[in-house]
């Protein structure tokens, strides 16, 4: 699939900020036999005084920027055009928890995607003994069948309530209130799975959604979305899932960046000087491209 893919986000401050710095994390990287970037921009207003470009450990896109002069608002706009082409899932050859764990003991490996990163509890998606004691009831005979039963029962299980949490709540926190969005979805899910030994982190990208029928589909209505992947093996490797929609990540998934949790991969990150608070907008469009033959 390809797609056109813009998002804007704003932040108006309620004082005029002195200065400030701050992470920028919302291109999308090429991901060899997933996805390819064939073009991609980023700019902001006002202007920062400084800005930088770099990948940071786990090979996400960063964009570091800086402002001196007075400013009462933040614009950040990016654009970009992304083939995704994932392979289809295959045979599930995964091994069961037991046989997961004698392969995770004998890689020796420090390397940004190896699982032991994503093995201990993370701030966002802390190891809690009633998460695992419900994910322990999708334990199964493979580590695919774990994690796409746990997937389904969080699908089921859990509202979706974007009133109900923050950027800020943690995976105890929502699970408790057997609702949210799906970052806190997605940090239940590592939270469940890394009770039971399995290495899994946190996707933050993009989803298609498509309008019902008869419907017109709304400029701007769409959002950033999370997701997860888990470590199935040695020779499954990583896998994606999608718990809040209960599906394994399709060709409608684009992918931004992954970590440990969303403090890894937050779409903006920083500091700044001014008084009061702020408020901050987000528009996303995702627009399926169809080239016409020649």
């Amino acid at each position: 699939m390809l797609y056109d893919i813009r998002l804007n986000l704003r932040y108006d401050y309620d004082a005029a900020a002195g200065g400030g710095r701050h992470q920028v994390r919302v291109l999308p990287p090429t991901i060899s036999g997933v996805q390819r970037v064939i073009a991609a921009s980023l700019s902001f207003a006002p202007a920062p005084s400084e800005r930088s470009d770099f990948s940071d450990f786990f090979g996400n896109n960063v964009t570091s920027i800086a402002f001196r002069d007075a400013h009462d608002a933040l614009d950040i706009r990016m654009s970009a055009r992304v083939a995704v082409s994932r392979p289809e899932p295959g045979l599930d050859v995964s091994p069961d928890i037991r046989r997961l764990r004698e392969q995770l003991e004998a890689m020796r490996s420090l390397s940004p995607d190896t699982p032991h990163h994503f093995l201990a509890a993370s701030d966002h998606a802390g190891v809690d003994a009633d998460i695992t004691l419900y994910a322990r009831s999708s334990a199964g005979s493979s580590v695919v069948g774990t994690a796409m039963d746990l997937c389904n029962r969080i699908h089921r299980d859990f509202t979706y309530d974007g009133e109900a949490t923050t950027v800020q709540t943690r995976a105890s926190d929502a699970f408790s209130l057997k609702r949210g969005v799906c970052q806190d979805f997605s940090h239940i899910m590592i939270a469940g799975l890394r009770g039971l030994g399995i290495p899994a982190g946190y996707v933050s990208g993009f989803l298609r959604t498509i309008p019902p029928r008869g419907k017109p589909r709304l400029e701007g209505a769409d959002a950033m979305h999370a997701w997860v992947k888990v470590w199935c093996g040695r020779d499954t490797g990583w896998q994606e899932f999608d718990p809040t929609n209960g599906m394994r990540a399709s060709n409608d998934h684009i992918t931004v960046g992954h970590g440990r949790d969303y403090s890894d991969v937050a779409p903006i990150v920083g500091v700044l000087k001014t008084t009061g608070g702020q408020v901050g907008e987000q528009a996303v469009d995702v627009v399926p491209v169809v080239l016409e033959k020649a």
